[in-house]
């Protein structure tokens, strides 16, 4: 008698079920998957059925890592040496050939001077690409002249680009105009060395993010951005950067950190810029004052740095935790303040006796809805609040009539807070003043 055909092997119900739910996505989904994925194991997906083949080669997210990232996000075994990452890279990007991309991450250390001009290759083919938002994560840790990946000196042009973040980047001029690229809009830059850049430029961006990098020495370096509409700019090194007009800014933030006591502006004869001395670099003479003004007859002299670009803003937070040079030299020609609806000071703008840095401000902001002062802490967990509302029939003609909250967070109260006190009262300002404790759950 003759035998039945064998009997099939039960099948996984669970592997049934993932197989059956990946067949029934479209390319598109599984692509926009393995957008996520580091390129390493987005490329090792190939193997998994003939489907899968050449599914990564068009995914529009792209992520170049290495196990010698900052951050790393392989496997320890995953692409050790340089020699190895360079060959995966450049088949990588032979086989994608010019397959659009949304966004692309370059994360990892190079090791070799041979391989920097591979790498400045690579992000000019992503820009070729189309790439919309491109992060570069390149660092030199082992390199003897620092810690910064230099950029090639070529400018970067784009109709595509929208979004671009440097970190641990080495930038000079031509990288940073922007003039080709008419759609950018977003550039956060951390731990940027400016040391070889005059000038940021860019006619469109919106929002520009500025942390804990170094600038020019000899020159002061210009953030030309007349689109801005948000700022952050935190911690500059080296010389303060000089802004240009924002005419549409609605936010800032500007924090001159306690590790800008690394700052080179300073001056031995004068606190706040105007020594008499032509040839003083910190007063007057660097390349890049010249931006906000000049003497009728070309003479040099004290130009604001931050304030005047800074002067359209309707939000606005000042912080200086150093040595409060630029921001005295920049209160001798004061900026009026025409949209200013919201103001935080930390203690630097609260000196007694006279009070002069807050005092000008109030001066020049003649529109002011909400002060904020934050008094001898660090972070925002401040103990206590005094919490003013404005009289306007006992106010002062000093100050804005639009003022309607004031408030002063502490820690301690102690002689400092008081007389900040005081000095609010000197104004004629009616408040009614009542302290409110801040608790924290721990």
């Amino acid at each position: 008698m003759a035998e039945g055909p064998a009997p099939k092997k039960p099948t996984s119900t669970a592997g049934a079920a993932a197989s059956d739910a990946f067949a029934a996505l479209p390319d598109e989904i599984l692509q926009h998957v393995l957008s996520f994925l580091p390129a390493q194991p987005a490329v090792r997906t190939c193997v998994l059925a003939r489907r899968w083949r050449r599914l990564w080669e068009g995914a529009a997210g792209l992520r170049i890592t290495a196990a010698n990232a900052p951050e790393p996000v392989c496997k320890p075994d995953d692409l050790v040496s340089s020699a190895e990452l360079r060959e995966f890279v450049d088949h990588l990007l032979l086989l994608r050939g010019g397959a659009p991309l949304d966004s692309c991450e370059f994360m990892f250390d190079v090791r070799d001077d041979a391989d920097v001009p591979h790498v400045n290759l690579w992000i000019r083919h992503v820009i070729r690409c189309q790439v919309r938002r491109l992060e570069l994560s390149i660092t030199r840790e082992e390199d003897p002249t620092g810690l910064h990946f230099y950029v090639d000196n070529l400018p970067l042009v784009s109709r595509h680009l929208r979004r671009l973040e440097l970190n641990d980047t080495g930038l000079n001029d031509s990288f940073l105009d922007l003039s080709g690229c008419p759609g950018f809009e977003d550039l956060y830059i951390s731990n940027g060395g400016f040391v070889h850049a005059k000038r940021i430029s860019s006619k469109s961006v919106k929002h520009l993010t500025v942390i804990d990098s170094s600038f020019n020495k000899p020159v002061r370096t210009v953030i030309d951005v007349p689109s801005v509409v948000s700022l952050q700019l935190e911690d500059p090194w080296d010389r303060t950067p000089v802004l240009g007009s924002m005419p549409l800014l609605a936010v800032a933030f500007v924090r001159l950190g306690t590790d800008s006591i690394m700052s080179l502006d300073w001056c031995y004869k004068s606190e706040s810029g105007d020594c008499n001395d032509e040839h003083c670099q910190g007063c007057y003479g660097l390349e890049g004052d010249s931006l906000n003004g000049s003497n009728a007859n070309g003479a040099k002299k004290n130009k604001s740095v931050l304030l005047n670009g800074l002067s359209e803003a309707k939000s606005l937070v000042l912080i200086d935790e150093s040595h409060k040079f630029i921001f005295k030299r920049d209160l001798k020609c004061c900026p009026m303040f025409r949209m200013l609806k919201t103001l935080l000071l930390n203690e630097y703008w609260c000196v007694p006796p006279d009070f002069r840095e807050l005092a000008c401000l109030l001066e020049y902001s003649p529109v002011l809805e909400k002060l904020t002062l934050q008094i001898f802490f660090k972070g925002p967990e401040h103990k206590f609040e005094i919490i003013a509302s404005y009289s306007q029939m006992e106010g002062s003609a000093a100050i804005s009539k639009n003022l309607k909250i004031v408030e002063v967070k502490f820690e301690v109260a102690d002689e400092g807070v008081l007389k900040v006190y005081n000095f609010l009262q000197t104004l004629n300002i009616g408040f009614a003043f009542y302290i409110a404790a801040v608790c924290y759950h721990i």
